[in-house]
C-alpha cells in the first residue's frame, strides 16, 4: 500500500513537472530529503525515483526555459568554487577510484542544489520549497515524537533505512534544522494557506498543527539519544529565543518544555547526557578525537588532503594516533580538514558564512517594510536552522548532505526576489518610474511577482 502510495504521489508531481521545473525540483528534493520510498517494503523500495526526477526536470527546464534563471550570489559561487577544488582533491586522493566514486554523487546533489536555486523564483514557490523541508523531515519528527511518548524514552528514534539521515545523531540533527522553519510557516499562514494544497484548510488548525508538529519534533530529537544533538537544540533554542518576535511567549514555552522532557526521559537518557562531560573516558567521544587529529596530520601534510574516502586501515595507519580505531571523521568540519585540506575547509566555511550573511542581508532589506515582513521572519529563521547545523554537525558526518543546502537555496532565491520586487517598486536600478523599462522587463519574465 505505502509503496503503491509513493508511486501515485510521484506520478502526481511528474505530471506538474512536465509543465513547470519548479515541480520537478520539488520531487527531487522530496525524495532525497524524505526518501519515501524507504519507508516501503515492494517494488518502489528500489524504483530510481531520484533519476526519474532528474530526467524530467531537465526536459522540463528545456521545454520552459523562460521559467529558469541562472542563480547568482555569493554563496552560489563558494558553492561552485568548492565543488571545482573537490574535482582537483580527488584527481590526487590517496584512494582514487574510490573518491572519484564519491565525487560523482556528490557532483550530482550540487548540481541539482543549483537547478533547484534557478527554478524557485515567486514567493509561493519560495514558501512551498520551506513547507517541503518541514513535511519531509516533521513526518519523522511526529513518527519519533510519539513514538518517544508511548515508550517512555527508552528506546531510540531512528530515520528512514537506507538514507544519510537513518542513524539517530543524523535524523536529530535533521529534526532540529526543521523546527525553526515550522515556526516561520505558523507565522506565515495567511500566505501558506493561499497554496493550492491548502486552500481548505483553517488557519486556527494549521497553526495547531505546526505547533504539534514542533513539539513532538523536539521529543523525537531528545528521544534520539544523541548528545550532539542535545547541544544543538541547545544552541538552537536559545537562537530561536533571541531572533524571535514572541520573546516572552517563546522563553515560557521553554521553560516549561526543558526540564518537564528531561525530567520524562529515563534514567538511561540521563546518564548518556551526562557522558558529555566525562567524554575523556568515553569510548566513541576518544574515537572521534582520533579522527579529527588523523584530519589535522592529513592536512599538514597533503594541501590537497587525501580525498573523499579517509576512513580505511591504510590512512589510519600513515596519519592516526590510534591507527586501530577505525571511524568516519564525525564532524562536517574535521570531514572538510581531512579530504580537501585547509582550502577546501576555507571554502566550505566561506559558503556557510555567506548563506548565513544572506539571510542577514534579507532582515536588513526588509526592515521597515511591513509587506516585506515575510522576508524579515525568514531571514531570521533561517539563521537559527543554520545554527542549529552548524553546531550539530560539528558532530557528524553531514558535509554533503543536500537538505542543509536547500537553506541556501530558499535564502538566495529570496534575496533575487527582493531585490526585484524593490527595483520595481522604485522604478528600477536606474532610477526610471515604472513602464519605462525598469520593472516592465520584471513583468515580462515573471520574476518577483507572488
Amino acid at each position: 500500500m505505502r509503496d503503491l502510495l509513493v508511486l501515485l504521489l510521484f506520478s502526481f508531481g511528474a505530471i506538474k513537472a512536465f509543465k513547470h521545473p519548479y515541480y520537478g525540483a520539488l520531487l527531487w528534493v522530496w525524495i532525497g530529503v524524505m526518501n519515501p520510498h524507504r519507508l516501503g517494503w515492494g517494488f518502489a523500495y528500489t524504483m530510481p525515483f531520484a533519476l526519474a526526477s532528474v530526467v524530467i526536470t531537465a526536459a522540463s527546464m528545456f521545454a520552459h526555459s523562460k521559467e529558469v534563471r541562472w542563480p547568482s550570489g555569493g554563496p552560489v559561487v563558494a558553492l561552485i568554487l568548492m565543488v571545482i577544488w573537490m574535482g582537483l582533491t580527488t584527481l590526487m586522493a590517496i584512494h582514487s577510484t574510490e573518491s572519484m566514486g564519491v565525487f560523482v554523487d556528490v557532483l550530482k546533489v550540487m548540481l541539482m542544489v543549483v537547478v533547484t536555486t534557478s527554478v524557485v523564483r515567486t514567493r509561493e514557490q519560495i514558501l512551498g520549497l520551506v513547507g517541503l523541508l518541514v513535511l519531509s523531515i516533521g513526518y519523522f519528527g511526529v513518527k519519533g515524537g510519539i513514538f518517544t511518548l508511548t515508550t517512555g524514552g527508552s528506546e531510540r528514534v531512528w530515520g528512514p533505512p537506507e538514507s544519510v539521515i537513518e542513524g539517530n545523531n543524523e535524523l536529530a540533527v535533521a529534526l532540529i534544522i526543521i523546527i525553526p522553519l515550522a515556526y516561520y510557516l505558523s507565522q506565515q499562514a495567511d500566505t501558506a494557506l493561499r497554496l493550492p494544497v491548502l486552500k481548505r484548510v483553517s488557519k486556527a488548525w494549521f497553526k495547531r498543527g505546526l505547533y504539534v508538529l514542533m513539539g513532538l519534533t523536539a521529543f523525537s530529537a531528545v528521544g534520539s539519544q544523541s548528545r550532539g544533538a542535545l547541544l544543538a537544540i541547545s544552541a538552537m533554542s536559545a537562537m530561536l529565543w533571541w531572533r524571535s518576535k514572541s520573546k516572552l511567549a517563546i522563553g515560557l514555552v521553554l521553560l516549561i518544555m526543558a526540564p518537564a522532557v528531561i525530567t520524562f526521559m529515563p534514567d538511561q537518557w540521563t546518564s548518556r547526557m551526562n557522558t558529555i562531560k566525562t567524554y575523556d573516558e568515553d569510548e566513541s567521544a576518544m574515537g572521534r578525537i582520533n579522527a579529527w587529529t588523523m584530519a589535522v596530520n592529513i592536512a599538514n601534510s597533503r594541501p590537497l588532503g587525501a580525498g573523499f574516502v579517509t576512513d580505511t586501515p591504510f590512512i589510519y595507519q600513515m596519519y592516526a594516533p590510534n591507527p586501530d580505531f577505525v571511524i568516519v571523521a564525525h564532524s562536517i568540519y574535521f570531514q572538510i580538514l581531512g579530504q580537501h585540506g585547509y582550502i577546501g575547509l576555507f571554502l566550505y566555511l566561506l559558503f556557510w558564512i555567506l548563506t548565513y550573511r544572506t539571510a542577514g542581508r534579507l532582515e536588513s532589506l526588509a526592515k521597515g517594510k511591513a509587506e516585506l515582513e515575510w522576508v524579515q521572519q525568514l531571514g531570521a529563521m533561517f539563521k537559527v536552522s543554520l545554527v542549529g547545523f552548524a553546531v550539530g554537525g560539528a558532530f557528524l558526518s553531514l558535509a554533503y548532505w543536500d537538505m542543509p543546502y536547500y537553506l541556501m537555496v530558499v535564502l538566495v532565491a529570496t534575496e533575487l526576489w527582493v531585490r526585484q520586487h524593490l527595483a520595481e517598486t522604485s522604478g528600477g536600478a536606474n532610477g526610471r518610474p515604472v513602464g519605462q523599462g525598469g520593472s516592465r522587463n520584471l513583468r515580462a519574465t515573471g520574476n518577483g511577482t507572488l
